[in-house]
């Protein structure tokens, strides 16, 4: 497990004007009961100025535990796991933290599983062979940075 890091970074006169710039990064925690899986994202993840993977889990408990924890803005959810499924998870994310979107990313891709995201409060869905590129663009969507 992560510890939180910080959510602002600042730049003083180097951005010129003598003006700070205040740069906010999307914190993200990942889910997936596949080490590999995570590790993937969070390389992916490294190279984005604008995203920080403040933890990971490997199952649904680990999931809402984390999200009480670290308070992240994006939780980017499996939905087949070992335990507490990715789909009941998200419900009790979205019950215990209302603020924090949750993006299921899924092989299960089809209109039941996604109906199910859907009416557990996932804000997204995203098949994994869709790709890292739209998962990225999903996670700024969904956290209003884009």
């Amino acid at each position: 497990m992560l510890q939180p890091t910080g959510r602002v970074k600042l730049r003083g006169a180097q951005a010129g004007y003598g003006r700070q710039v205040i740069e906010l990064s999307i914190r993200l925690l990942l889910v997936d009961d596949e080490v590999r899986v995570r590790q993937g994202l969070r390389m992916c993840m490294a190279g984005e100025p604008d995203l920080e993977v403040i933890g990971e889990a490997e199952g649904g408990e680990a999931a809402v535990e984390l999200v009480r924890a670290l308070h992240p803005d994006v939780v980017v959810m499996d939905v087949r796991m070992r335990g507490l499924d990715g789909i009941s998870a998200t419900r009790e994310i979205r019950w215990q933290s209302p603020l924090t979107r949750v993006v299921v990313l899924s092989m299960q891709d089809d209109a039941l599983t996604r109906t199910a995201a859907r009416d557990a409060g996932a804000a997204a869905f995203v098949g994994k062979e869709e790709g890292i590129g739209r998962l990225l663009d999903v996670i700024r969507e969904v956290s209003g940075a884009a």
